[in-house]
């Protein structure tokens, strides 16, 4: 999703298009700008497809990415082009959408436009659905040191340090340096970080062929460390009590109720005071909307913006806030999780209030279904809560492949993530062990 800097409220009295183009010489035709091409942007641009409506998405990135599998980029399972679909593809595919690559700086509301680092568009309607970034909560060296895991560019870094550090352990004589190297500290006991443990835990036994007795790969420790007193905290306690079970049974040392208190070079620091030596640390623990919604109204947790049950910005009703940024209260009355589907159901819901306020039909409030939950543990072990019916082991896993395989855009990514699943499950093998460095780009 697209990483915005903070809005600016500019107060324009006439707005200009990136070619020169007034509001008033604009179409006929309501023009939509969407910012974001995530799970939201893409789902209201899919459900306005085909309507009479000009739709422009914009991006800083030029690709849409399926973030639950993001863990799987990182323990060199799969391929980025497996997640990543590009955005004018399908943009192409809806008919009526184009796409902008631009980073956005602004957004007028007066004037109704949105300004970014390449020009300003105008927009009839608005949606704003940038989604989320790393929080880190103030903990000191957490952002320098730590690798998040919320972009693809994060996860290439992360896989590249795994794979960078077991190198270096080939050459380090010293058993004590070696076996600090060597350990992996994963903090963060939801869903990506459990998911993010087991298949690196999955990594290792590729890793010891790889090196043949030039390296003790056995040396290697995954740490998992958890502030609360369980995992998954969004799912019940037999689901937390059977990825527990499963993780160490994979090898990962599980420690709860261990809090993060800082992070420095090769060391991390505990709420209780002890300090655990380690190589990597991968921060899964926490997530805050983007800095977009600055400025544009009021504030709620974790930076997301309070809006009215139809999704739309209090005051501005052809705005409409959805995906991470938007806080949205569940029947229990607690805001809805940053997640996908969540973020789905919300774009489909703006783009039919879009449909409602052009044709001069009330808006109807949101009102999300949820249709559950999953993780993954790595082979044969995933956990499925589905309303009423809980899946566990095998079954959760089979059912977890089936979903995933249907959500990932493309037949041929579905394809490709599919054979490297089957080869990884029948020959214990990551195709994908690849150190990629960026070149430099030529001087002109």
């Amino acid at each position: 999703m697209s990483q915005i800097n903070v809005l600016r409220l500019t107060g324009r009295s006439q707005a200009v298009s990136s070619a020169g183009v007034t509001i008033k010489e604009m179409a006929a035709r309501p023009r939509v700008v969407v910012v974001g091409g995530g799970f939201g942007g893409l789902g209201a641009v899919r459900k306005l497809a085909g309507a009479p409506f000009d739709v422009l998405v914009i991006d800083r990135n030029n690709y849409h990415l399926f973030t639950p599998l993001l863990y799987q980029v990182a323990s060199a399972l799969l391929d980025p082009s497996e997640i990543a679909y590009p955005l004018r593809a399908l943009m192409r595919r809806v008919g009526n959408a184009d796409f902008l690559l631009a980073e956005v700086t602004g957004v007028d509301l007066a004037a109704r436009t949105v300004t970014t680092d390449h020009g300003v568009e105008p927009y009839d309607y608005l949606v704003l659905a940038p989604g989320s970034v790393s929080n880190f909560f103030g903990i000191p060296g957490l952002a320098e040191k730590a690798h998040p895991l919320k972009t693809l560019g994060e996860a290439l870094s992360l896989r590249n340090d795994v794979l960078r550090t077991f190198e270096a352990a080939r050459w380090e004589p010293d058993a004590s340096r070696r076996r600090a190297l060597l350990t992996f500290a994963v903090v963060g006991g939801g869903p990506t970080g459990i998911e993010y443990a087991g298949a690196l835990a999955e990594l290792l036994p590729v890793l010891r062929r790889d090196y043949r007795g030039h390296l003790d790969v056995g040396e290697a420790r995954i740490l998992l460390l958890e502030a609360a007193d369980r995992l998954l905290g969004g799912f019940d306690s037999e689901s937390a009590r059977h990825a527990l079970e499963t993780l160490q049974r994979k090898g990962v040392e599980v420690l709860l109720g261990s809090a993060v208190k800082g992070v420095s070079s090769g060391v991390v620091e505990l709420a209780s005071g002890e300090v655990v030596s380690c190589g990597t640390v991968v921060w899964t623990a926490g997530v805050e909307a983007n800095v977009l919604g600055f400025g544009l109204g009021r504030p709620a947790a974790h930076r997301t913006l309070v809006v009215e049950p139809t999704l739309q910005l209090p005051g501005h009703p052809e705005v409409f806030v959805v995906g991470d940024l938007a806080f949205v209260a569940g029947p229990d009355g607690r805001a809805l999780p940053m997640l996908a589907p969540v973020a789905m159901q919300q774009g489909h819901h703006a783009a039919r209030a879009i449909r409602s306020l052009a044709s001069g039909v009330a808006v109807r409030p949101f009102r999300y279904v949820d249709r559950g939950i999953m993780a993954t543990i790595g082979r044969n072990s995933a956990i499925v809560e589905l309303r009423r019916f809980h899946f566990r082991g095998f079954v959760g896993w089979v059912l977890w492949l089936g979903l995933h395989l249907l959500l990932l855009i493309g037949f041929r990514s579905r394809f490709v993530a599919l054979l490297n699943w089957a080869w990884d499950y029948f020959f214990y093998d990551r195709p994908i062990r690849l150190i990629v460095r960026a070149g430099e780009r030529p001087q002109a």
